[in-house]
């Protein structure tokens, strides 16, 4: 990019003062920067400049929060290449547009992004998406050929949403876990987080068997607050015994007991058009799955495993438009194909896949037998913390549902090892012609960024990235472009997923869909940016 222009400063109250200087960059006159070097590696002029960035970056983060803050509560969500904004620390938000810098290649920090917050937070906008380091960069651009009103910018792009306050579903959406496991509690957490106004989706019950523990309501409790993969539960917890609820950041969540889901009367609990995410894998089918429909306030059910028979199984992204309102049964596929399917489709686009075969190493499952035990599958008996462990996966034949045109193109198989979460899928592909390292890393990292699958597809560089730094991650799949391998028309490509967390995101943007939620979105362009 070309000089960086600062528009503005703060002043030690955190409030902006506007200063229409435009300065030439912000270290000099050169900025001891080239335009054509990359952001990510170029130093600053001194060693002493280092402090001073850093604490002016901090700064213009803190009176970012509030901002944020303010346009979530009214249902305009702010993003930065794809990664929420809302609900973040001060150093979350730095490492944002650290990682930006780095991917993107641009020079985009917090000194531009901070600009265009604050010019939207001036604003009457109504429900909207916008994501505001693309816009940050398109201003930077457009001051490269002299433009310099950041609000006059921020006015022009954001037109549409002005005094536009018109909701994106027309009531609340209530939702009901059936099941409150590893991927129950992470989708608990998804949605109370994403709460905001209160006026889309709402956790309203969970359901869970009896266990005949007088302190189950504290238990379970206790199992959403804290996680050994994935930390604290961002926010406040209470137990009330009394009515029989957990009480999350407000959020008010019945416990339902039951062991027949035809049994239940939602609507006692005041709940009524449920969609009810069914965590527990015990149906399905279509047969078994009917069951929830049999009960009072229940109206549509997602599966959280692939789904069997005629059931639809959906990844977020790929052929999420095969969502009718008809629709009272779909699945979301498993973690692993909601990992492979992205990076396949977008490799098959661009380069044609003639064959392939995926090799699963996955982290070890609740299926499996802490200590060796009888198990019905072949090795799945055998200690899980203590052993690699070959078996069987489905992905390929859930790829070719998904892709039809990967018919008798690909093989697979697993090994679960003593990791407890994220995996890896090692795509060993022969193309339809010849490619480079560099040519299909810049086409990942550009499919990463700015493609309809930059919500599902993320890219890294780092060549000391291991499993557990990417617990967390809210992409479907993470493409390791360190260790890409290619020869001629042959490539191996490692895609990383947080099998957990990853995919419980995966399942609430199938919630979203199918509940009808419809943001505007800016930049406007629906098909680019993967939230349409």
């Amino acid at each position: 990019m070309g000089p960086r222009w600062t528009p503005f400063v703060l002043s030690s109250a955190g409030n902006v003062l506007h200063n229409t200087r435009r300065l030439e960059t912000r270290f000099g006159h050169d900025g001891g920067r080239s335009p054509t070097r990359d952001a990510s590696t170029v130093a600053l002029p001194s060693l002493d400049d280092y402090f001073p960035d850093w604490k002016q970056r901090e700064e213009l983060a803190e009176a970012m929060i509030p901002i944020i803050g303010k346009l979530y509560r009214k249902n305009v969500v702010t993003y930065c290449y794809g990664r929420a904004l809302y609900n973040q620390s001060v150093t979350s938000l730095m490492k944002t547009h650290r990682y930006v810098r780095q991917v993107a290649r641009n020079e985009l920090s917090e000194f531009e992004s901070f600009p265009i917050l604050d010019a939207m937070s001036r604003l009457d906008l109504g429900p909207s998406h916008i994501d505001v380091g693309k816009l940050a960069t398109q201003f930077m651009e457009e001051s490269e050929a002299g433009a310099s009103d950041v609000d006059a910018f921020v006015r022009r792009e954001l037109e549409g949403v002005i005094g536009r306050h018109v909701p994106p579903i027309e009531q609340p959406q209530d939702v009901v876990l059936y099941g409150f496991g590893r991927i129950g509690r992470l989708v608990a957490r998804l949605l109370i987080e994403k709460t905001g106004s209160g006026s889309q989706l709402r956790l309203r019950a969970i359901v869970v068997r009896p266990s005949g523990n007088k302190d189950d309501l504290v238990k379970r409790a206790s199992l959403l607050r804290r996680d050994s993969v994935h930390g604290a539960f961002q926010g406040t917890i209470r137990v009330d015994e009394e009515h029989q609820c957990i009480i999350a950041n407000g959020n008010v969540i019945r416990v339902i007991y039951a062991s027949d889901p035809t049994a239940i009367d939602y609507t006692a609990y005041g709940i009524d058009n449920a969609i009810i995410v069914d965590n527990t894998g015990a149906w399905r089918d279509e047969k078994g799955l009917s069951k929830h429909l049999e009960a009072k306030g229940a109206a549509r059910v997602v599966l959280t495993a692939p789904g069997k028979g005629n059931i639809k199984n959906i990844v977020s992204g790929v052929n999420s438009k095969l969502i009718d309102p008809e629709d009272r049964i779909i699945a979301a596929a498993s973690c692993t194909t909601n990992a492979i399917v992205p990076v396949l489709k977008v490799m098959n686009d661009e380069f044609e896949i003639v064959h392939g075969h995926l090799e699963t190493v996955h982290a070890y499952t609740n299926d499996q037998n802490l200590i060796d035990n009888f198990h019905p599958k072949n090795r799945r008996g055998r200690a899980a913390p203590l052993n690699m462990v070959i078996t069987e996966t489905g992905a390929s034949e859930a790829v070719v549902k998904l892709m039809p045109e990967m018919a008798g193109k690909l093989t697979g198989n697993a090994i679960r090892v003593p990791t407890p979460n994220v995996s890896l899928v090692i795509c060993n592909l022969t193309l339809g012609r010849s490619t480079t390292v560099a040519e299909l890393n810049e086409y990942m990292r550009d499919v990463a960024l700015n493609s309809a699958l930059q919500r599902q597809i993320d890219f890294t560089t780092s060549p000391e990235v291991v499993s557990s730094d990417l617990v967390g991650n809210r992409h479907a799949c993470i493409v390791d472009g360190e260790a890409t391998i290619v020869d001629d028309n042959r490539c191996v490509l490692y895609v990383w997923y947080d099998n957990e967390f990853g995919y419980s995101c995966q399942v609430v943007r199938i919630v979203q869909k199918m509940a009808g939620i419809k943001y505007p979105l800016i930049p406007s362009d629906v098909a680019r940016t993967g939230f349409g």
